[in-house]
């Protein structure tokens, strides 16, 4: 209940004094007259403009039912041709590979590694190749999992039927179902990826949910696992919860994580952070991001931020400006670097946005390059400074205002772009361009933003109050 609706196209027509005209048998959901729909490949948006079911007027129609929709829209006869589907908008994935299962009927021939076929996907016929995940051959009377490789887009959903024939189309060579649409481009061989791919085989989504839950150790994307299997969004709701999983809303992502996974991300991570203390003890902690890539770089990044959430909530780890570190953990700054930097600091907070580099405080003060840069270099590992560019240090309250910079003109603006960033930091003109490009950079690096294009968008609303903190 409450699937989106798909048609594939089997005929198109035009009429006169009616319009396009396609026909196909409804695969799932529903439609009505004056729906709006997409028709993939193309990404033409139609209009539903009138219908016929089994052959008589009807405002609606719905999944198993033959049907003739009327479609209104900025396209032509010649665009649509039998293959193409006609599906709500969110189904649309356009995919030029699948994984599947498949099997070789008895009294055929062996299927082989890269075998050239036709592939039969809803009323679409696609030149391809099988890719075998599990030996070289699947003989006569047993099957395997496969990647069929396409020589076009078109679209599928898991489960979807599909037919292998041969290079010459004369003979049926094999038949299957879609098992993933969005399969992995590496390791698609290892024993942990066709256990997952196994996991699908299910037809219960709730069951097929389980058995991914416990093997998937960096959680389960469910917003994609609805879409491919078609769920309502209610469907989706009630089966979230009765799989029990730590369900975290990334933007318009939504990801799973089991239990018994998100404890041994949690006993991961206080392992890093101890390894990293006893390996760097004068370093106030560990990047986010950094913390991340080494802890579970595979967890999508809002996943991991509600880990840390929980772990600062419960006071079992502790944050310190941009560092996460364990609550016993102090970084400690020798009262000999601490005058020397009482001597420095200045010429830094004089143009906060721009510091001299340590060849310019060099000059300036005449304390050798060597030192000044071993300084720095300890001073950033305490938290002190930040290294916004080699050799290039900014204190932690300039850091600190100029994130407060990027964070407003995101609320304003939608994004943070070199230009506008420069006219804040330089209102007096004569360049910065250079500067303002690296300390973007720096945000995009350190996880405090990230890069679309020429925008700088902020990657989440709580990393603010740990960048602006004085």
């Amino acid at each position: 209940s409450g699937s989106r609706f798909r048609l594939a196209i089997d005929r198109c027509f035009s009429l006169t004094g009616v319009g396009t005209v396609v026909t196909g048998t409804a695969q799932a959901g529903s439609v009505t007259v004056g729906d709006t729909l997409t028709l993939s490949p193309g990404g033409y948006e139609a209009r539903v403009r009138g219908l016929h079911v089994q052959d008589r007027p009807a405002e609606s129609g719905n999944a198993g039912e033959r049907c003739a929709l009327v479609l209104k829209g900025d396209f032509d006869k010649q665009d649509i041709e039998r293959g193409m589907w006609l599906v709500d908008r969110a189904l649309v994935m356009p995919l030029s590979r699948f994984q599947a299962e498949l099997r070789v009927p008895a009294g055929q021939k062996p299927l082989k590694h890269m075998q050239a076929v036709h592939v039969h996907l809803g009323t679409d016929d696609i030149l391809g190749r099988v890719s075998l995940l599990e030996g070289r051959k699947v003989e006569p009377g047993s099957g395997g999992l496969v990647e069929i490789l396409l020589e076009r887009e078109t679209l599928a959903l898991r489960g979807d039927r599909f037919i292998l024939r041969d290079a010459g189309a004369q003979r049926t060579v094999a038949g299957g179902r879609v098992l993933d649409i969005s399969p992995p481009t590496r390791y698609k061989r290892v024993p942990e990826r066709l256990a997952l791919l196994d996991s699908l085989r299910h037809d219960d989504p709730a069951v097929s949910l389980a058995c991914l839950a416990e093997q998937a150790t960096a959680g389960i994307d469910l917003t994609r696992f609805a879409l491919s299997w078609n769920l309502g969004e209610a469907d989706a709701a009630v089966l979230w919860q009765r799989a029990g999983l730590r369900v975290i809303q990334d933007g318009d992502t939504i990801i799973g994580v089991a239990d018994k996974a998100w404890n041994a991300l949690e006993s991961r991570l206080l392992e890093v952070l101890a390894q990293e203390h006893e390996r760097a003890p004068d370093m106030i902690g560990v990047e986010t991001e950094r913390l991340r890539r080494m802890t579970a770089i595979k967890l999508q990044r809002g996943a991991f931020d509600a880990l840390v959430a929980e772990l600062l909530a419960s006071g079992t780890i502790m944050q310190t400006r941009a560092w996460l570190h364990l609550p016993a953990h102090r970084a400690s700054v020798s009262e000999e670097d601490r005058t020397l930097f009482a001597e420095l600091k200045p010429l830094l907070e004089a143009t906060p946005y721009n510091p001299p580099r340590v060849r310019d405080v060099f000059r300036a003060t005449g304390t050798p390059e060597p030192v000044v840069r071993q300084l720095f270099r300890r001073l950033a590992r305490a938290g002190e400074l930040y290294p916004v560019a080699h050799d290039h240090y900014f204190t932690a309250a300039a850091v600190a205002e100029l994130a407060d910079i990027v964070h407003r003109l995101n609320e304003q603006h939608g994004a943070a772009r070199a230009a506008e960033f420069r006219d804040i930091l330089f209102p007096e003109g004569g360049g910065g361009r250079k500067v303002a490009i690296r300390i973007l950079e720096f945000f995009d690096r350190v996880g405090y933003t990230r890069r679309v294009r020429d925008d700088h968008l902020l990657r989440r609303e709580s990393a603010v109050p740990v960048w602006i903190a004085r």
